[in-house]
């Protein structure tokens, strides 16, 4: 099979997945016991008849009093038509397609430097550690890891905010991403949403650095313990490949240990690796919660936990069926790496 028809069938299988991921959530969330508006008035329940009325007709209004196959269908009509609903609980009633729009390029950029980080660390230190096996780097190496995978982020997080900014006074707090006096000029030159990119296009230089500081811990905690998993198959891989005969063979023919390793046995070692780095990418793109709740980034993650909190059912729907297209997206272009990395796959 051609890698253009391999493609085509795999766009197309993503279709049943999304509407059905979509499908899920919906009827899911309707399922919850309380509906956003009951949860708006609070425990107390209605505090006038006024307030009863107004119950009464925003239900009316969203079709929550029709069976809940027909809701699927008016709100699978309206996202064709571009209508990703209107919040109830965020922004005074903002779309949901601005709410997520402000909250997704926030993820993303932490996730793409996070990722860029880990991948490259975490392949040399893997390689490094596979070719000093049981030495004194590899022993070095495999604690680091096992300790990025053994701490929870949040704690990482809260630890080095203690040390780092309360106490250290070093770094600022990743609060809002920036300090205030350059939030306003964020607005002004708002360009791609991205803030670090955003501030090298519009060359304001002093945004960027102050930028770089709000988001450096947050990185450092998503790029460790990513860091951890890829170095740790990145090793296994290795190891396994350097017991191969075409290995001894290279060396019986005079390759030098560096042409071995970079030349003949890293790329084959590499395709369990990169499913690892795959899904991670769309892990955390669909939002590290963790991460962004601990430095209170209005990121993905947070936006969908806010949202969940406040039963707000078109933000919930939205951020899922977002965050699923990312992961069956991202796990496609990594099906097609694997037939650049290692030749002898055929589609």
């Amino acid at each position: 099979m051609s890698l253009l028809k391999y493609t085509i069938r795999r766009i197309l299988a993503l279709i049943p997945i999304l509407f059905g991921v979509l499908f899920m959530s919906f009827v899911l969330t309707r399922a919850m016991p309380d509906n956003p508006y009951k949860f708006l008035i609070g425990e107390g329940g209605f505090r006038s008849d006024t307030q009863r009325q107004e119950y009464l007709n925003n239900v009316e209004r969203l079709g929550l009093n029709k069976p809940v196959i027909t809701q699927f269908l008016i709100y699978v009509g309206a996202l064709f038509r571009g209508d990703w609903g209107t919040s109830i609980s965020m922004n005074n009633g903002a779309d949901v397609w601005d709410i997520l729009m402000d909250a997704f390029p926030k993820s993303i950029e932490i996730t793409i430097i996070s990722m860029v980080v880990a991948t490259i660390i975490g392949i040399r230190a893997g390689i490094i550690s596979a070719v000093n096996r049981n030495q004194g780097k590899d022993t070095v190496i495999r604690f680091v890891a096992l300790a990025g995978v053994a701490i929870p982020v949040f704690w990482m997080g809260l630890m080095l905010q203690y040390l780092l900014v309360i106490k250290g006074k070093i770094l600022p707090f990743a609060t809002n991403y920036n300090t205030t006096a350059f939030e306003i000029t964020y607005i002004n030159e708002k360009i791609t949403g991205l803030r670090l990119l955003d501030s090298l296009l519009n060359l304001n230089f002093p945004m960027f650095f102050d930028t770089a500081l709000h988001l450096l811990l947050p990185i450092f905690c998503l790029s460790f313990i990513t860091i951890a998993g890829i170095t740790r198959q990145t090793r296994s891989s290795m190891l396994e490949v350097l017991e191969l005969d075409y290995i001894r063979t290279a060396r019986a023919k005079g390759c030098t240990e560096k042409q071995v390793i970079y030349k003949h046995a890293w790329r084959n070692a590499m395709i369990p690796t990169i499913t690892i780095v795959g899904l991670n990418v769309a892990g955390l793109m669909g939002g590290a919660i963790l991460t962004e709740s601990t430095f209170n980034l209005a990121g993905m993650g947070v936006t969908t936990l806010l949202a969940i909190r406040a039963v707000d059912y078109y933000v919930i729907n939205a951020s899922v069926f977002l965050m699923t297209f990312i992961f069956v997206v991202v796990n496609l272009i990594t099906d097609l790496i694997y037939g650049m990395v290692d030749p002898r796959i055929r589609y």
